[in-house]
């Protein structure tokens, strides 16, 4: 069976929770926003399933960087980003520059290694859309 992006989706949007974000925002994460700071730990994940680049923009509020933005993209030119809407109407995200993936992940790493294995297992167990 061929796993869709749309399988891919469901497995991420399905492991996300409180302990995969990070962990400085962790007291304000909630259900209703569960897209909120996962972005890193997503990109990570869908990187290690799709390849292609990794992407980073800046967060603005009133023209000030408060944060980083990232999301994926693949060959071809394809931008998937599976968090775009954890933002408010207050935050602007400018365009994103290809950074290349480090050799290993020190910054959120138990977060990245929880939803890694979330999703591989949804994905193995067949716990998908297309299914």
């Amino acid at each position: 069976m061929a796993l869709l992006l749309t399988d891919i989706e469901a497995a991420v949007r399905a492991g996300w929770g409180r302990d995969t974000c990070t962990p400085e925002y962790r007291p304000h994460w909630t259900p209703e926003n569960p897209a909120r700071d996962q972005c890193g730990v997503t990109a990570l994940v869908l990187h290690d399933l799709l390849g292609g680049d990794l992407v980073r923009g800046e967060v603005h509020v009133d023209g000030v960087r408060t944060d980083y933005h990232w999301w994926n993209r693949l060959a071809g030119g394809v931008e998937i980003d599976l968090t775009r809407e954890q933002f408010g109407p207050e935050e602007t995200v400018t365009e994103g520059v290809v950074v290349h993936r480090p050799p290993s992940i020190r910054r959120c790493r138990e977060e990245y290694d929880l939803l890694r294995q979330r999703v591989v297992t949804r994905l193995r167990d067949g716990q998908t859309v297309s299914a």
